[in-house]
Parts: structure tokens; C-alpha cells; sequence
């Protein structure tokens, strides 16, 4: 399945943090392709999350569908996706069992040393926090907090008509 292609590629680790992807938090379907539709316009590359904890409340295959339908109506853009498990292993390892190659998870001690081996056994990676996140939710146009957020980073960089 192509959303498993998209979601198991680990985001690059780049040294200026400034270069990162710009990280963008969908509570939904439509947040993501709002997102999505941002990011063709400016040719960017971004980073999609679940809400926090939507591991537990929505469930990681309804976040692989909608990673894996936004990724297929936007083919042009990359996108990746980053699972929200909150501090629940249970959830991360239900997330890794579905094939999320990348998720986030806050818990702590041996609960996190397991689910880092699981997940490294897997080729699955575990994200820290996204300081700086766009959360999209509440926002009365997101597609328009996208581009914002994306044309600050692209140095007067306008985008392609569409």
C-alpha cells in the first residue's frame, strides 16, 4: 500500500533546524489536504501530525487512510506523517502494528527503551515534540495558515498560480 512508502521514510535530520519541514498538526481529513494543497503551492516539503493522543482516540488506521488518501491526491508533494500515541505503549505498539513508520510517544523510562527497540526492530522511528507546530485546529481557513506559515519560510518566495 503507498501510504506505508510514504509514512515509513524517517524525516532527514538536518543540523539547522531552520531547514526542517515545516511541521503541520491535522485534526482531520480536511486539515490534511488543506496542509497538502499549501504545500504543492509552494512546492514545500511537510510534516503532517495527528492531533495529540489521536492514537488512542482515533486510531492509527484511520490515520494511515488518511495519510495514505491525502499522499495520493497530492503525488507531487511529500508528505510524511507522524502518529500522536501520547504516553499510551499500548497505543504505539498498535500504531507499529498497523505500519506507521513514525510516531510520537511521551512516556518515559523502561516503557520507552521497549517500544525504542520495538520500533527500531520494526524500522519504525519515535519523534520527539515539534516545537513551533502549526495546530490547525480552531483555525477558520486552514489552507490560509498553511500558506502563511509556509511562505514565511520560503524568503519571498511567491506561489505557482493555480
Amino acid at each position: 500500500m503507498a501510504h506505508f512508502r510514504i509514512m515509513k521514510r524517517p524525516a532527514r535530520k538536518l543540523e539547522n533546524r531552520a531547514q526542517r519541514r515545516p511541521v503541520l498538526a491535522a485534526h482531520g481529513i480536511d486539515q490534511a489536504r488543506a496542509a497538502a494543497r499549501a504545500a504543492r503551492a509552494y512546492a514545500a516539503a511537510v510534516e503532517i501530525r495527528s492531533a495529540p493522543g489521536a492514537a488512542g482516540s482515533m486510531g492509527p488506521a484511520w490515520f494511515a487512510a488518511m495519510i495514505g488518501e491525502v499522499a495520493a491526491e497530492f503525488p507531487e508533494t511529500d508528505i510524511s506523517g507522524v502518529l500522536d500515541c501520547a504516553a499510551a505503549p499500548g497505543h504505539a505498539l498498535a500504531a507499529l502494528r498497523q505500519g506507521i513508520g513514525r510516531i510520537r510517544f511521551t512516556g518515559r523510562g523502561r516503557a520507552r527503551a521497549r517500544l525504542a527497540s520495538i520500533a527500531k526492530a520494526s524500522g519504525a522511528v519515535l519523534e520527539g515534540p515539534a516545537p513551533g507546530a502549526l495546530n490547525l485546529a480552531g483555525e477558520p481557513d486552514p489552507e490560509a495558515a498553511c500558506r502563511a506559515r509556509l511562505s514565511a519560510r520560503q524568503d519571498g518566495f511567491k506561489p505557482a498560480p493555480e
